[in-house]
């Protein structure tokens, strides 16, 4: 499971990662794969006969499970910010690669990037008109559909200057910095544990989740690792922060057309979950139960409105994207879980088994503490250069 267009920025993270930022690729898909099925495993417990029953229904309910009385709230609230935070920059990065995309495409227009977010800005406004997720799962199919189309483009490209190609490129000096931002950025394109709650709800057979998560994972894993690798071996040290910008005139114009209507066609995903996450997280309603329409027009119209007014003022792709990967992504996808876990399920689980879930904790503590920091530092100079 990806993060499908941010999958652009994983080139550059090579470029500032090198032969490491391959390798984590791979480690990323196989703990991000782990932590979702012990996420999945918190929400059952077994009864008397050992049948497994599910008695919980969302990752707010896990955190609650796992604390007692007065922190329940508060763990429960911690998970929603969270989650909401990783949703909101989502929706944030969607309007920022449109007004790249945009920029790029049309060059000889005098617009600038923020110009072109705005009128992506512009055509998001009837997100706010979206009551469920029928039109959404629709938007999400075709996004699917043109994301493979995109990476087959790009990849085939690539293999058409595998004469150039060179293992010289990974010499490239590396810097803590740089490496940290991408750690960062490759976490966050495997990131979904905050929909497998709902997606193995509505699953049929409940049985096939974890085989559908490990070939889902691998699939990913392969995918993300030829083209990462494909993309830094054509351009080397000149590989640009959104891989499209890369491409000849002819590619790029095509390619990202179809990435603007990838973007605009993902936005009402994390817009719509983030609407959900304030109804029942605030006012313990869903979004179909919501009482005032007045209300709830606003709501969404200020949700809109925030997120492109971050996107004007943060106008870095890969250094949100890291920022995201290394907070949100680190929090919901590798340390609760492996706490979680740790917690419902410790009578049962082997040494190794705990160890393996300490050893994700430390992993994602670090993970977090690194991208913060490099965020706040590569934020300052950015401002201080403007």
């Amino acid at each position: 499971m990806g993060r499908g267009i941010f999958v652009l920025g994983l080139p550059y993270a090579v470029l500032q990662s090198g032969f490491c930022g391959i390798l984590l690729i791979i480690l990323s898909a196989v703990i991000c794969c782990y932590t979702g099925k012990i996420l999945i495993s918190c929400l059952y417990e077994e009864n008397k006969d050992g049948h497994r029953i599910r008695v919980r229904n969302s990752y707010q309910d896990i955190a609650k499970a796992c604390c007692q009385n007065m922190f329940t709230i508060a763990a429960g609230t911690l998970v929603s910010v969270t989650q909401l935070f990783e949703l909101i920059m989502t929706c944030i990065l969607y309007l920022l690669v449109s007004g790249n995309l945009l920029s790029n495409t049309f060059p000889s227009l005098p617009l600038s990037e923020k110009s072109w977010s705005t009128i992506v800005f512009v055509l998001l406004l009837p997100c706010v008109l979206i009551k469920n997720l029928k039109i959404v799962s629709k938007f999400s199919l075709l996004c699917s559909l043109t994301h493979f189309a995109i990476i087959l483009i790009i990849i085939t490209y690539c293999l058409t200057q595998i004469q150039t190609w060179s293992l010289d490129q990974f010499k490239i000096p590396i810097h803590f910095e740089n490496f940290s931002v991408s750690v960062g950025v490759i976490i966050f394109s495997y990131t979904s544990q905050i929909f497998l709650p709902s997606i193995e709800g509505n699953m049929i057979n409940k049985t096939d989740f974890d085989s559908m998560l490990t070939w889902t994972h691998v699939l990913a894993c392969i995918l993300k690792t030829l083209f990462s690798l494909a993309a830094f071996l054509t351009w080397g040290g000149y590989t640009k922060e959104v891989i499209c910008d890369n491409l000849p005139t002819y590619l790029e114009i095509l390619v990202n057309l179809c990435l603007l209507t990838k973007a605009l066609l993902s936005y009402p995903l994390p817009f719509y979950a983030a609407l959900e996450t304030i109804y029942t997280s605030i006012f313990n309603v869903s979004c179909l139960e919501k009482k005032s329409a007045l209300f709830d027009m606003l709501l969404r119209t200020v949700l809109l409105v925030l997120t492109f007014i971050l996107a004007i003022y943060i106008p870095h792709f890969v250094l949100l994207m890291g920022l995201t990967g290394s907070v949100t992504g680190s929090v919901m996808a590798l340390i609760l879980p492996a706490l979680f876990h740790l917690k419902l399920k410790q009578d049962k689980l082997t040494v190794f088994q705990k160890s393996v879930d300490i050893i994700i904790i430390f992993f994602g503590f670090i993970c977090g503490i690194m991208g913060i920091v490099c965020f706040i530092k590569r934020l300052f100079k950015v401002f201080q250069r403007n």
